[in-house]
């Protein structure tokens, strides 16, 4: 990490460090260096929408989000309650998060591969069945597209809400189709290419969707037990607010957050929050950023 004179940098090169270590792991720094400066074709441009997007601080929001969202699908569910560890290692899933998408969107093709392989062989030995006696498995490409999707549409709508240069149209069609490549790796099918097939797409599965006990369990650990110290746990309550608004109002009920504020000062919390994460990241210490 830089050394800096100035007292307001001080506070902000050391706010930004601390946020990258715990998102992406103890090793960020080494691992940013790896995937941004290694020479080499990579997946998507530069100009990308896609990296335009995952190069912004409200993906702090859209995780967020995607992980509530995600929690609706029982299955899905399931094999993350059973498999990922969410509770005893939190950072530690939320870093392997991180890097893959960070490998995969701004790595050299050979890097996304990489990762991409590293995946598919862990989702290939996850599997188990449901509290409610339903198999699962980690490599169904139902559950890969749902799981997609959710993310997909999660970090769009917080982009375009939060992020500092929202997309035209255009763009978020772009972004939706690129970020389906990556899913299409991974084993997804029928992937949504435009922001109209994603919402179809998010669409018929809400047959599907419900809140399992392990799904108000994960809401409640994310949104009221987050595993923070006390003096980080107002600004993530701002995040939280924000990302908890811009769900459907369908998520919400069953989720059990009709009574979390969703309105326009939810809306300015999210806003506030990710500023503050964009202003302490700057633009040396954002694991995403190249």
């Amino acid at each position: 990490m830089p050394v800096v004179a100035n007292p307001i940098e001080r506070v902000r090169t050391r706010v930004g460090g601390a946020i990258f270590l715990r998102v992406a792991g103890p090793d960020a720094y080494a691992t940013r260096d790896r995937i941004h400066l290694t020479p080499g074709p990579r997946w998507f441009p530069p100009e990308s929408a896609v990296r335009a997007v995952h190069a912004d601080a409200a993906t702090f929001a859209g995780g967020l989000r995607a992980l509530l969202l995600q929690a609706l699908h029982p299955l899905a569910m399931a094999g993350v309650a059973g498999h990922s560890g969410y509770r005893s290692d939190p950072w530690g899933r939320l870093a392997r998060t991180s890097t893959f998408l960070a490998a995969t969107i701004f790595g050299t093709a050979e890097e996304a591969q990489a990762a991409v392989d590293r995946v598919r062989a862990v989702h290939d030995r996850v599997r188990g069945t449901s509290p409610d006696g339903v198999p699962y498995r980690a490599g169904d490409p139902h559950l890969l597209t749902w799981v997609h999707a959710a993310e997909a549409d999660s970090f769009l709508t917080a982009h375009q809400r939060f992020g500092a240069r929202p997309l035209s149209a255009d763009r978020a069609d772009e972004y939706v189709a690129q970020l389906g490549q990556v899913a299409g790796a991974l084993g997804a099918r029928d992937v949504p290419q435009t922001v109209a097939e994603l919402a179809e797409c998010l669409e018929s599965y809400r047959p599907e969707l419900r809140a399992t006990p392990q799904a108000l369990d994960t809401a409640r650990f994310l949104l009221r037990e987050p595993p923070l110290p006390r003096p980080v746990r107002v600004p993530y309550a701002l995040l939280a607010a924000g990302a908890v608004a811009t769900l459907p109002a369908w998520a919400r009920t069953e989720l059990r957050l009709e009574r979390w504020p969703h309105g326009a000062a939810a809306r300015l919390a999210g806003r506030v929050a990710v500023g503050a994460i964009r202003w302490s990241l700057g633009t040396t210490t954002v694991p995403v950023r190249a």
